[in-house]
């Protein structure tokens, strides 16, 4: 990738701890990669600075989609246990809003998912907009096992997805989900052979970044927004976004692509 170690102003993000960012400009893509083997464990701090690259990546204007990754066998075996037990309760309060980051950001972001996603590396990934998940990968949220729950909003997010009965399962017992049945539940967006992994990431990664930048946005706030709210709301929320749309060039060029039998050329505005 060009541009592969970018420099950011904010003197937070001057020494990144445990991953790495690279920015394609030509492939309007930032990678996040968790670089802490062989388990890329989550410490503390690396919460807050992933926060941190999340939001200046979120106004990048080189940037129009978002994949985090890890190297090595293991997206994430979870935090660092040690590190819960000293740090203090005003920092802990923080963890869900930092580990939230990917679904505050306005961009599309794809998490690439392989062999053990545990703890934090579950519920960063369920923050993600895309699961792609390796058929090695293991998703399970274990803190039970540790006498706590998950404190960064992976019970909540979950039982979203699967429903109450099925978390419960998980959860309170510490349950493993194989990739193929994460898949079956809705969690993973795909599952895919290990050495798929990477391909099948550039692919989504390249679909997305053909569609009209604002209406992406717009489609992913709107579903963000009315996840909890009633149906009536929602249509009327989906209505006024429509609307809106209805007004931007990237519409009508879209239009007029169509009707032109040609590519649209989309700007965002």
């Amino acid at each position: 990738m060009n541009d592969s170690s970018p420099h950011f102003s904010d003197p937070r993000l001057a020494k990144l701890d445990g991953f790495r960012v690279e920015i394609d400009g030509a492939r309007e893509r930032a990678d996040i990669v968790l670089d802490r083997p062989p388990l890329n464990v989550i410490e503390m701090e690396q919460r807050n600075q992933l926060r941190l690259v999340f939001e200046t990546l979120d106004e990048d204007a080189r940037v129009r989609v978002i994949v985090l990754r890890a190297t090595g066998e293991h997206f994430s075996s979870g935090g660092n246990i040690a590190g819960f037990l000293q740090a203090s309760p005003e920092h802990v309060s923080k963890l869900a809003w930092n580990i939230a980051a990917p679904a505050r950001c306005t961009k599309p972001v794809i998490a690439a998912n392989r062999g053990y996603c545990f703890g934090v590396g579950f519920e960063i990934s369920l923050a993600c907009d895309f699961r792609i998940a390796a058929e090695s990968c293991l998703y399970a949220l274990p803190e039970q096992a540790l006498g706590q729950i998950p404190g960064s909003g992976g019970s909540a997010r979950l039982q979203k997805i699967i429903g109450i009965t099925r978390t419960k399962d998980v959860v309170m017992r510490s349950k493993r989900i194989p990739a193929k049945q994460a898949y079956d539940w809705g969690i993973a967006t795909e599952c895919v052979p290990d050495a798929q992994l990477e391909a099948a990431t550039d692919a989504l990664a390249e679909e997305l970044r053909t569609f009209a930048p604002l209406a992406q946005r717009t489609a992913k706030a709107l579903l963000n927004a009315t996840e909890d709210t009633n149906l009536q709301a929602a249509i009327e929320l989906e209505g006024h976004c429509y609307s809106r749309l209805r007004q931007s060039d990237d519409f009508r060029e879209g239009v007029e692509a169509f009707h032109a039998k040609r590519k649209p050329a989309f700007r965002g505005t």
